[in-house]
């Protein structure tokens, strides 16, 4: 009987130079971004308030300064609430 030789195995392709890069982000869902949105607006609103309050207490000569704190407190979570929704909008990069 004669002997027959296996077929050729094809050569590998080469690899990639990335093979290592981790893989790209999934993208969010969108319930994810609106939920951000959502609570974005909710962290406006003590933002809303320190400026109403803020320009009631630049009216009086005399200005307290645990006020001045809640103010200065309410207009960082308004800020943390636009970041929220900068964020939710323009998504990973």
């Amino acid at each position: 009987m004669s002997e027959t030789n296996p077929p050729p195995i094809p050569p590998a392709p080469p690899e990639p130079p990335y093979k290592h890069a981790p893989p790209p982000p999934s993208p969010r869902s969108g319930c994810a971004t609106a939920f951000m949105v959502l609570f974005g607006l909710v962290l406006l609103l003590p933002g809303l308030c320190a400026l109403l309050f803020g320009f009631g207490v630049l009216s009086e000569s005399k200005t307290d300064p645990s006020i001045l704190f809640l103010i200065l407190l309410g207009l960082a979570v308004c800020f943390a609430g636009v970041m929220l929704i900068r964020a939710a909008i323009t998504g990973r990069r």
